[in-house]
């Protein structure tokens, strides 16, 4: 089955502010090989509502051209549905075995507004759809009816969702209500990599994971113990990275961390992100540089 295990959602790095694909490349190539069960390119992590459709399109042909057997799925999300349409078919047309979709707007979006979406991109394309629930950057809220409705929609795969309660019993609550409203070819995907192990000893499917499109090993420890029901060693190996969660909490959210290991370990260009966006400070790349070597994570 598709969209099951660990996808990792590389950095789209850029260099004097143009996406440096050979540096991306490199990226993609290398969790390629480290066990990955997919890459997305174009997730929140790959910058994807800061470049244009042609950036876009590139982006999808490397990822696809690096990722040898490993599926790519590529993000699609912008402000405007016909433009949602054509970067699905840019994808598709780019060698993408499937795509994300997240609700990205300008005015605040209603449930109707945000099914609509999915209906009408659903519709325009063959590949399978995974609904990206992402409200820290989209700020809409999905329903558990909203999930169910955009669930019955032809190519819907699978639902990414946030981070789930630590609690395990909560967890596997909350995890049990998502699933009680989509059907059964329909999967479930945790994301908040701090949230990862708990959610897939909870049931979830998959992982959507920030760090894998970095640095892969930890993530690859997570998902092969939850393979075995060994929930513990998963636990564990995420307990050993809580203070890479801890900058992720700090700086609101994974792709500056991301940002700033990639340029530490010379995959990335200094200052790789996209502008408005900014990296680190120095004492915050100090500590980093501290997790880092003290965590063996480069």
């Amino acid at each position: 089955m598709q969209f099951t295990g660990l996808s990792a959602f590389p950095l789209t790095p850029l260099a004097d502010d143009s996406v440096d694909l050979d540096a991306f490349r490199r990226i993609v190539a290398r969790i390629a090989a480290s066990g990955v069960d997919s890459v997305t390119a174009l997730g929140s992590t790959g910058s994807y509502a800061y470049l244009d459709r042609a950036e876009r399109a590139d982006v999808v042909r490397a990822a696809v051209a690096e990722a040898g057997d490993v599926p790519v799925y590529a993000g699609i999300g912008a402000l405007r549905t016909k433009h949602v349409v054509e970067h699905a078919a840019d994808a598709q047309e780019a060698g993408a075995q499937g795509l994300l979709l997240a609700p990205v707007s300008y005015q605040p979006l209603t449930d109707d507004e945000v099914f609509a979406l999915f209906h009408d991109v659903s519709r325009s394309t063959d590949l399978p759809l995974v609904v990206y629930d992402n409200p820290r950057t989209t700020r809409f809220e999905f329903s558990l009816d909203l999930y169910g409705r955009i669930a019955e929609l032809p190519n819907v795969a699978s639902i990414k969702i946030p981070g789930v309660p630590t609690d395990p019993w909560a967890a596997r609550a909350h995890v049990g209500r998502i699933r009680g409203v989509l059907p059964s070819q329909v999967t479930i995907g945790v994301s908040g990599d701090a949230f990862a192990a708990p959610g897939l000893q909870a049931g979830c499917d998959a992982w959507y994971s920030v760090i894998a499109g970095t640095i892969p090993a930890p993530a690859v420890r997570i998902v092969e113990s939850a393979r075995q029901d060994d929930f513990e060693a998963a636990r564990a190996e995420s307990d050993r990275l809580q203070p890479l969660w801890d900058l992720f909490a700090e700086v609101g959210g994974g792709i500056r961390v991301m940002a700033a290991i990639a340029e530490q370990a010379s995959w990335a260009r200094p200052d790789s992100l996209p502008r408005p966006v900014q990296g680190l400070d120095d004492d915050q790349r100090a500590r980093l540089a501290r997790v880092t070597e003290e965590l063996a994570l480069i």
